[in-house]
């Protein structure tokens, strides 16, 4: 009896690779969901939306600035729009619901794609344990945005250029629509073109010396098809073009919380991870080849300069060292499953998100959380039509029809003004916010009480306060406003 059992237990563990990837997509999906409110906190969320409506009601793509007073008509154009539009639909049909459900089965989506990835290469419980350490690290930075919609795109973009490497082989060209698709989702599409070099080298040094030259020729023909492929998009060239724009704006990146590097000060799960990816490696010898070495620290530096790209870091970096992993600690021990014996469960897990969705859309219980909008109201029946506001207020402006002084769109406002903007809210040149509320005919403003400039309005004659609670306020100009107290003087004590 046992003698013929034990041939069949490869067999009945050889589900595991689709198992993996299917429960974990459904939890996170119905984790996600649960948690949908937290994924509106983010302002940019409304202008996003914003912009996929005015695109779908004009027929037409953003080609200059129509939110903002201080850019107004300048060259923009949105490398996101599709993103926007998806949003826009979905928000349309069926409210907030629509854009959570969409972003909550594209992370689900990309993490399942990751899972398969590793779960080929490494046993259960390494696979799963680098799942949970990467969904630790990038979780914070789940939102409602379109960088999102892109994850699974660059997941299964990022997989197919590493399975090509570990196999010694070109990619397939069946990739590049991928590449395209992320070209109109998001602007990291470029990360996406770069990572060809590196990916490609690491190829090419697996070979011996005669099979060097073609095998480079062949990632090289690839990539040029891949860069063409990435200009199929409305705005062709200046997709590309266009991420000049944030690598210019220097020293007004600090002043954005997502470009800011990241911050050790308080102990989080990315140090955590971090710390004990290292301990691993110091305690196993592990020992990478060269270029995903390069990889490696590549994707480290773009996360410690960058609070933002932690997020490529936790869905790249599993994918990057998988294959050296399993060459130290043992590979898979399933066989890969085909298709057709992957698809009942991978059907029952679609069946089980679309219940979730239907669920979700119909009680349709979501809504961000803004205090501002008293605020804004304020505002409106005042009929004010320039106001200054603090950063993370663009947003909510846009979404109420009022012209903004700034918002998320950096690459638009530029370095000098972003960093203008900065020495005049908190004081830093306080000539320069009276200089900046005359030359752009400010009528209001809405910022931070905690915001020094917001502190100085208070007391400059010709402002009034309009509106104000523990977190916001906003100022109007008004000429008769008179701020005439005078500070007691008290004899001094002998």
């Amino acid at each position: 009896m046992s003698d013929q059992a034990a041939p069949l237990a490869p067999e009945r563990r050889c589900a595991l690779p689709c198992v993996l990837p299917c429960v974990l997509g459904v939890c996170l999906f119905a984790g996600l969901l649960l948690l949908g409110n937290r994924l509106l906190a983010d302002p940019d969320t409304y202008w996003q939306i914003k912009i996929g409506q005015q695109i779908l009601s004009t027929g037409s793509l953003p080609r200059t600035d129509t939110f903002s007073f201080t850019m107004y008509g300048q060259p923009w154009i949105s490398t996101q729009w599709l993103a926007q539009v998806l949003y826009a639909m979905a928000y349309t049909r069926v409210g907030w619901a629509g854009p959570v459900v969409l972003t909550v089965a594209s992370i689900a989506g990309a993490f399942s794609i990751l899972a398969w990835f590793i779960r080929r290469r490494l046993d259960s419980v390494s696979a799963l344990f680098l799942l949970m350490a990467s969904l630790a690290i990038a979780s914070p930075h789940f939102l409602v945005r379109p960088h999102a919609l892109a994850m699974p795109v660059m997941v299964a973009w990022i997989a197919g250029l590493i399975a090509a490497a570990d196999r010694s082989r070109a990619p397939s060209y069946w990739l590049l629509p991928l590449i395209a698709l992320w070209a109109d989702l998001h602007g990291s599409f470029i990360l996406g073109l770069v990572l060809i070099g590196p990916i490609a080298l690491d190829a090419v040094l697996k070979e011996d010396a005669q099979a060097r030259v073609r095998m480079l020729l062949r990632w090289f023909v690839f990539g040029l098809t891949a860069l063409a492929a990435s200009c199929l998009t409305p705005y062709g060239l200046e997709a590309i073009l266009a991420a000049r724009n944030i690598l210019n704006l220097g020293d007004a990146l600090p002043l954005i919380t997502e470009w800011r590097p990241a911050d050790f000060s308080r102990l989080g799960a990315f140090e955590i991870c971090l710390l004990l990816g290292v301990g691993v490696a110091l305690f196993k010898g592990l020992t990478l080849p060269l270029m995903r070495i390069v990889l490696v620290l590549g994707l480290l530096h773009m996360a410690l300069a960058h609070v933002r790209n932690i997020t490529v870091l936790a869905l790249l970096l599993p994918m990057v060292i998988a294959a050296p992993l399993a060459g130290r600690f043992g590979r898979a021990d399933d066989k890969p499953k085909t298709a057709r014996s992957c698809g009942p469960l991978a059907a029952a897990a679609l069946v089980a998100i679309a219940a979730m969705s239907f669920f979700v859309i119909a009680g349709n219980r979501y809504a961000p959380a803004s205090s501002l909008a008293p605020a804004i109201a304020a505002l409106k029946e005042r009929g004010v039509s320039r106001v200054l506001n603090d950063y993370d207020f663009g947003g909510y402006l846009i979404w109420a029809g009022i012209p903004v002084a700034i918002d998320g769109r950096t690459e638009l406002y530029g370095e000098r003004f972003m960093v203008e903007l900065d020495n005049a809210m908190t004081l830093k040149n306080p000539d320069a916010l009276f200089r900046l509320l005359a030359s752009q005919r400010v009528d209001a403003t809405l910022l931070r009480r905690q915001t020094p400039a917001a502190q100085l309005l208070d007391h400059v004659d010709g402002w009034k306060k309009v509106y104000a609670d523990n977190d916001v306020v906003a100022h109007m100009r008004d000429p008769s406003a008179r701020h005439t107290a005078e500070p007691e003087i008290k004899p001094a004590s002998h």
